[in-house]
């Protein structure tokens, strides 16, 4: 069993702490052990959605070396310039493979700052945005 909360405010927040407490209380003295983790929320439906949209509008007109890029290999050129990843040679030693970080384990702030930095690098490149990647722009 689990016990999941959203803290938004402090208020709510200590709501939802002490109505955790009553749950966890309740499971310990029943002779359950608990691990409790506190986090910040990580990037939101509609972050995720502009993201896509921009990724799109950026691998339908830029060519990256001479290459097209698929959106999917735009995110992991982002989400790994975010990290100042590592790259390491793949299996058959034919090409490398960067270790990125997945950006569903990013926090908002961390997505926001990847939606920002896509926006910046299409802008500098003179993508034509969609109305989809400019508009809706999330927290």
């Amino acid at each position: 069993m689990k016990f999941k909360a959203s803290l938004y405010n402090s208020q709510q927040g200590y709501k939802q702490v002490l109505e955790g407490w009553m749950w966890a209380k309740s499971m310990l003295m029943a002779g359950h052990k608990l691990k409790m983790t506190i986090e910040q929320e990580t990037r939101s439906i509609e972050q995720n959605a502009v993201m896509w949209t921009r990724l799109s509008d950026i691998s339908r007109q830029v060519n990256w070396y001479g290459k097209k890029l698929t959106d999917e290999d735009w995110k992991h050129v982002f989400s790994s310039s975010m990290r100042k990843l590592d790259v390491v040679p793949n299996l058959d030693g034919t090409g490398f493979v960067a270790l990125g970080q997945s950006t569903s384990k990013m926090t908002r702030s961390e997505f926001q700052e990847m939606n920002d930095l896509i926006l910046a690098f299409g802008s500098q490149k003179n993508v034509q945005w969609s109305v989809a990647s400019l508009c809706g722009e999330p927290e």
